[in-house]
């Protein structure tokens, strides 16, 4: 690419400071330019015969003309190359403007040089649409955000107008177009739309840009931010990676920011006139017009969206793995006495060995696994039973007494600390469970209340619930919550005498002798 020009006053005051005797470093050092560049100037002036003196008689265009003649017009003009092929040729894998005009080279006696190629491709490249303007590679990105835009849907039941989101994704190189309607951008309706993306394309990006929504991207931050890893383990399922956008930086996304306006402006405008009593009529009309969309014609370029994708995009892109992604959750949870972890209100057990241990539990619909030190430890049937435990019998200490600091006997000896009352409530919850551990965590809280409302209320309570039969720590708890084993009654049972005689009652010789009336 050619130096740029000195201005005419710095030219000028180059051919004055050299008529003057001064040297090429007091000259870039007086004009703060670099000393080749001088140099160069009064290398040009010394060939064009041209010094200060004359200079002074000469018009500024006149200078001009002298140290820089126009070029010889009358050459025959060089061929140039199909710009639109050799657009279409960056998009595929290994493909570099060297290697294009090396080709165009080979085909023209008469070429550009390398520097001017890229140069006249570049000043083409600045006519088309931004969208088209940006160069990516075939099958390398999929780029995916909401439109600002809502749809309304109306509950045919009962009236209630409810606001659809709408998730836009599309392909960096072909520009091919996804969308669809979700009710929320909730990390399960986020992953969701990903897979439905996945299957429409046919195939899977390299790597998948979004946005910092909170349901992509745990932390957003310029360097390192923190994928959320449930959308982690999407992108692992489908052979993939995230690529955060980086905060307040729309260029990075500009392809999907396009692609929301084009889509609202060609597909959700369209329908501002419907009205539709359903999310699946919605995403009906959405994928309808979508189809319109991608076959629309471009503007400066040969081809559609569809064309494009079809010849670039579409032979790159990942296969999509054998099963479809499964929703999961996750959850950090510390692992009991018990060895079990709560999750929903099921308790699911793990080796015993973990105890005391945090731990990270993925939830899908249909299992449990639960991961400590990035190794799964344990994985389970799910279970929606609120209360209920579900226990690997391999998770068991083959001795309690050997291998746990919390065994019954222990939790035993401590609640008789408390009272016999408590001893007993205690040993009764742990043999009526299918195991002792079950009721390790019921038997823990109860005897955590004496610290709450002191070892002689809790062993009272204790004895009331034995009364009524109602041996749980909840009950327990209300029990002291009310003030119940404060009562005079509370420490004996309670029973409704009956008199031996009364006029009301029958004796034995009234059903012996049935001439007897009232």
């Amino acid at each position: 690419m050619a130096a740029k020009r000195l201005s005419m006053r710095k030219l000028k005051e180059v051919l004055r400071l050299g008529a003057l005797g001064h040297s090429d470093r007091v000259i870039a050092q007086s004009l703060n330019v670099g000393r080749s560049t001088v140099r160069r100037y009064r290398r040009r002036a010394d060939e064009a015969g041209l010094d200060w003196s004359a200079a002074t008689e000469l018009k500024e265009s006149d200078i001009e003309a002298r140290l820089f003649p126009p070029l010889d017009r009358s050459l025959r003009p060089r061929p140039l190359p199909d710009w639109e092929y050799v657009r279409k040729e960056l998009g595929r894998d290994g493909v570099t403007l060297e290697l294009l005009w090396l080709e165009y080279k080979a085909a023209h006696d008469d070429s550009y040089r390398y520097s001017r190629f890229c140069e006249l491709y570049r000043a083409w490249r600045g006519t088309l649409d931004v969208v088209l303007r940006q160069e990516h590679r075939a099958g390398d990105k999929v780029f995916v955000d909401y439109a600002g835009h809502t749809v309304s849907v109306v509950d045919p039941k009962t009236g209630e107008v409810r606001e659809a989101q709408i998730f836009v994704a599309a392909l960096g190189a072909s520009n091919y177009t996804y969308a669809e309607a979700t009710w929320t951008q909730s990390l399960l309706d986020w992953t969701a739309s990903h897979v439905r993306m996945f299957e429409f394309l046919g195939g899977v990006a390299t790597a998948v840009v979004t946005d910092n929504l909170r349901s992509g991207v745990s932390r957003a931050c310029r360097y390192d931010p923190d994928i959320n890893p449930t959308y982690q383990d999407l992108a692992t399922h489908y052979g993939t990676t995230v690529l955060p956008a980086r905060p307040r930086k729309p260029r990075d996304k500009a392809k999907v920011e396009t692609a929301v306006q084009v889509v609202e402006r060609w597909v959700l405008a369209p329908l501002r006139n419907h009205t539709f009593f359903s999310l699946a009529e919605l995403n009906r009309e959405i994928r309808r017009l979508l189809d319109v969309l991608n076959d629309r014609p471009f503007q400066k370029i040969d081809g559609t969206r569809r064309s494009l994708f079809e010849e670039i995009d579409q032979p790159v892109l990942g296969p999509l793995p054998a099963t479809r992604y499964e929703f999961a959750d996750r959850k950090s949870a510390r692992v009991n006495i018990d060895y079990h972890v709560q999750v929903d209100g099921h308790l699911y057990s793990v080796p015993y060995r973990l105890v005391r241990q945090e731990v990270e539990v993925r939830l899908a619909a249909r299992t449990v696994e639960i991961f400590h030190d990035g190794r799964r430890i344990a994985a389970h049937v799910r279970s929606w039973r609120k209360g209920g435990f579900t226990t690997d019998p391999f998770h068991r200490p083959k001795s309690h007494s050997e291998h746990l600091e919390w065994t019954p006997s222990r939790l035993i000896r401590w609640a008789e600390k408390s009272g016999p009352n408590t001893a007993t409530v205690v040993t009764r919850i742990l043999e009526e469970r299918p195991h002792p551990e079950h009721g390790f965590r019921a038997c823990l809280g109860i005897i955590r209340l004496g610290k709450r409302y002191s070892p002689e209320r809790l062993d009272a309570a204790c004895q009331v619930a034995l009364n009524i039969g109602g041996v749980r720590y909840r009950t327990i708890g209300s029990i002291l919550k009310n003030g119940l084993d404060r009562s005079p009654d509370s420490d004996t049972q309670t029973s409704l005498a009956l008199p031996q005689q009364h006029e009301n009652l029958r004796g034995s010789s009234y059903y012996t002798n049935p001439q007897q009336t009232d």
